[in-house]
């Protein structure tokens, strides 16, 4: 029953490649979309458990500090005690400097780890955060591929639709875009020269009357 399991899952995760390549290969862009939100979500995660390895760094040297603080204090009460001969307060002070040394031990040692893992997250971090950055870099230079792509497909469907996808079709629409402003040229071209003759058979007109009307006064 479990290597039956095993083989479904395997099947079932190589499916799942093989759905997730040919979305890739049809849309590369959108997969470096996705990919880059996912990068910057871990990213984004990564860098809140570095800032709480930094918190947890701070809160070691604080603790070191009132260690050290007591440990100061008990090791000067507990000579103060041997001075007055109190074995009773000797005795409790001086297991007080004991259990703050040891703590300060733990402390020192402690620190000293978290600093060294700080560092590597840290520097592990600004890698991702390059990364990223470099990734969007990656994206614009895509975008700007496909975008000049897209531009001259559009265009050479313009200039030249014969080389195209469905160039007939194409060039068939682009010689009737052709005809259809021929034509429109013709007709505003003709009515062009009728109202060039219309204006001129007015003015024979006017100009006829002008010299008819001094004859019609002599008779």
């Amino acid at each position: 029953m479990t290597t039956l399991w095993k083989r479904f899952k395997y099947a079932f995760e190589a499916d799942l490649h093989t759905a997730f390549d040919k979305k890739e290969q049809k849309n590369p862009i959108a997969m470096l979309n996705q990919y880059i939100r996912e990068a910057e979500k871990q990213t984004e995660q990564t860098g809140r458990w570095v800032e709480r390895q930094a918190q947890l760094k701070i809160q070691f040297e604080k603790e070191l500090k009132e260690t050290q603080d007591m440990l100061a204090k008990r090791s000067n009460q507990a000579e103060l005690a041997r001075q007055t001969n109190e074995v009773e307060l000797t005795s409790f002070a001086d297991q007080e400097v004991a259990a703050y040394a040891n703590r300060a031990e733990v402390l020192q040692t402690s620190i000293a780890r978290t600093t060294e893992e700080l560092f590597g997250l840290e520097q592990k971090y600004e890698e991702m955060k390059h990364k990223v950055k470099d990734m969007k870099v990656r994206q614009l230079q895509l975008m700007g591929k496909e975008n000049v792509t897209r531009a001259h497909h559009q265009m050479d469907r313009v200039l030249q639709p014969e080389s195209t996808m469905n160039g007939d079709k194409s060039l068939l629409a682009f010689n009737e875009m052709e005809q259809y402003i021929e034509r429109l040229g013709q007709r505003i071209e003709q009515q062009h020269d009728i109202s060039s003759m219309e204006r001129r058979l007015n003015m024979l007109e006017i100009d006829l009357k002008k010299n008819e009307q001094p004859k019609q006064e002599i008779v």
